[in-house]
């Protein structure tokens, strides 16, 4: 396992299965290594993007392998484990430690209405029976159960977890947390539209969706808030935020696939009952990515942050996109 502390940017994996529903590890392989020489600092298989509540456990442990594998501890390797019951979660996260993972990503589901006591005694009883760094995850207008400041603030006095991922958006919220827990945990933004100002706060990195897509502009993001340069930061942001217009526009894990496929990864489509997206979907990621990737404002940022385009070129580089 990797022991260094957890930050900068952890892309949100894509889940690829054949017609049969095997893994096509393979592909994830070509996908880690590509996201790894672009600079990012970690990887996070099975949240939404990974399609996790479409895997069955067999799917969830052969995919986090070969991530795992992909990665050969040259980053960390936090999933994100999604339960129901106290037990479950603890089950899940055995299993993906004995695969090798650094860390989870813990998020409760709820399908009865759940008091705040019980919210809290889940996190705390799953957190003090594994022996890995927790992400603490609230999402409630995904998941229908929220973690509020008071909860994270309690549960940071638990040793293991140390850090939280904050889907809210909401900025004194995020403040609010970062100025009670002090040094005992770090916050990452999960928002596609306030990571700079999340970093500007004191966060520590950005769990992203685009990164998929866009690692290099989304590594570049994360040098300029290092190197205090905001201004720059937020000229990239804004080009960023056209990715995440197609998110809100179709499917996530659908769009995801889709871009990928246009950068040459054969990651299949999404699995079913979820729909594959139309040609002219496909055709609009296809140009909208192409865009952001040849946008040379994004280009001249990184060049002047770490001296090259965002490091070493992908397997199948965004670059390499056609617009139209």
């Amino acid at each position: 396992m990797n022991r260094a502390p957890f930050h900068g940017i952890f892309p949100y994996l894509i889940s690829p299965l054949d017609d049969r529903g095997k893994t096509r590890e393979s592909v994830l392989h070509d996908l880690v290594g590509g996201l790894i020489q672009s600079g990012v600092h970690g990887l996070s298989p099975l949240g939404s993007t990974g399609e996790f509540p479409y895997l069955t456990p067999e799917q969830r442990i052969d995919v986090v392998r070969a991530v795992v594998r992909a990665a050969a501890s040259r980053v960390p390797v936090v999933p994100g484990v999604a339960a129901y019951a106290t037990g479950d979660a603890v089950q899940q996260i055995n299993a993906l430690l004995e695969c090798g993972v650094d860390g989870i990503i813990l998020i409760l589901q709820a399908y009865f209405p759940l008091s705040s006591a019980a919210v809290l005694d889940f996190y705390a009883s799953v957190a003090e029976a594994v022996s890995c760094p927790i992400v603490l995850y609230s999402n409630p207008r995904l998941l229908g159960v929220d973690l509020t400041p008071d909860q994270i603030v309690e549960l940071s006095a638990i040793p293991n977890v140390q850090y939280a991922k904050d889907a809210s958006g909401e900025t004194g919220r995020i403040l609010s947390i970062l100025n009670r827990v002090g040094e005992r945990l770090k916050v990452f933004s999960a928002s596609a539209h306030v990571p700079l100002l999340v970093l500007q706060l004191g966060g520590v990195g950005w769990m992203a969706g685009p990164a998929c897509l866009l690692p290099r502009e989304s590594v570049a993001l994360y040098q300029l808030a290092v190197a205090g340069r905001w201004q720059d930061g937020l000229e990239l942001q804004r080009r960023l935020w056209r990715a995440n217009e197609l998110f809100q526009k179709y499917s996530l894990a659908a769009c995801v696939k889709a871009g990928l496929q246009a950068q040459g990864f054969d990651v299949g489509d999404p699995i079913p009952p979820q729909s594959r997206l139309s040609a002219e979907a496909h055709r609009e990621i296809h140009q909208v990515l192409g865009q952001i990737a040849a946008d040379e404002g994004t280009q001249t940022l990184v060049r002047s942050q770490s001296g090259e385009p965002g490091g070493s070129p992908r397997t199948a580089p965004s670059s390499a996109l056609q617009t139209g």
